[in-house]
């Protein structure tokens, strides 16, 4: 049986670490804080009360938290696990970074002998609960073709996509579009409502035509009732928009709709709605049409 230790079991992590028993994996857990820990014990998974216990005896590491100096902390920094796990351990890097740290990161890892992938993802809280994660992977094809029966078993569309950091590129190019449609769909719903539409019809008819999206699918029915419980953060997706436009601003490419998103998420986080799912930028939409 492949052992996997999983570090980080927040929203997203807890929900793919239960997954990987599920699916037949020796799966041990850790987390900051113990309650998550717990729950994976409770389904069936093993828990660890430190970082070196997690990786001591792991095939594979994979990681899930919050932003880049995280990643680098435990798997680089002075008690990251680089330097605790037997040479030609897999890491699997699910979190969402910076294209330039999952190439640091991925080089270290080469000469400490670990075989690192960036696979950050999308699909949000429900998909990691249903494992119908979409997984966007940098590295080499070989450690890909070795990964595949972790991701597998937490995914339904993944793909390597090239290089070290290409995955976390694709990423940022995912977190552009999503907040782009959720600020669309925002603005689309206060306008139906102002005129009067039945907005539940409206919003049938319009994720039927071109109009159609995910999160039109996923996220408008619980954005009419007003209810922004968290799947995604708006801190975290405040973070991931500051990837996107360092990155374009550094390969020289203009994002003009990528950046005015990027400032209302920013404000949206900045009036205290950081812990927010992110379909909460129609609070920022009602606000600044005064029907708040």
């Amino acid at each position: 049986m492949t052992t996997v230790a999983f570090i980080g079991l927040g929203i997203m992590g807890g929900p793919m670490a239960a997954n990987l028993v599920t699916a037949g994996f020796d799966v041990i857990g850790h987390n900051r804080s113990p309650e998550p820990v717990q729950r994976l014990v409770e389904r069936g998974g093993r828990g660890a009360g430190s970082l070196a216990e997690a990786v001591r005896d792991a095939d594979v590491v994979v990681t899930m938290v919050p932003d880049s100096p995280d990643v680098e902390a435990v798997t680089i920094g002075e008690d990251g696990f680089y330097g605790l796990v037997k040479p030609g351990t897999l890491h699997i890097d699910t979190s969402s970074i910076r294209p330039d740290v999952a190439k640091r990161v991925a080089e270290a890892g080469r000469e400490r002998g670990v075989r690192v992938l960036d696979a950050p993802v999308s699909g949000g809280e429900q998909g990691a609960i249903d494992a119908t994660l979409s997984i966007m992977v940098g590295g080499s094809p070989e450690d890909f073709a070795d990964s595949r029966p972790v991701l597998e078993a937490v995914g339904r569309t993944i793909v390597h996509v090239g290089p070290a950091g290409s995955g976390q590129t694709v990423k940022a190019a995912n977190q552009l579009i999503v907040a782009g449609t959720i600020e669309l769909v925002a603005e689309a719903i206060v306008f139906l409502e102002a005129h009067g539409v039945d907005t539940d019809a409206a919003v049938r008819v319009l994720a039927g035509g071109l109009a159609g999206n995910a999160i039109l699918d996923r996220k408008a029915a619980a954005m009419l009732r007003r209810d922004f419980t968290p799947g995604f953060r708006v801190e975290l997706h405040h973070k991931d928009l500051g990837i996107v436009t360092s990155a374009a601003r550094e390969a020289g490419v203009v994002i003009p709709l990528g950046a005015v998103v990027a400032q209302l998420v920013a404000s949206l986080k900045a009036q205290g709605d950081g812990a927010l799912d992110h379909s909460a930028l129609l609070k920022l939409v009602e606000q600044l049409s005064g029907r708040s």
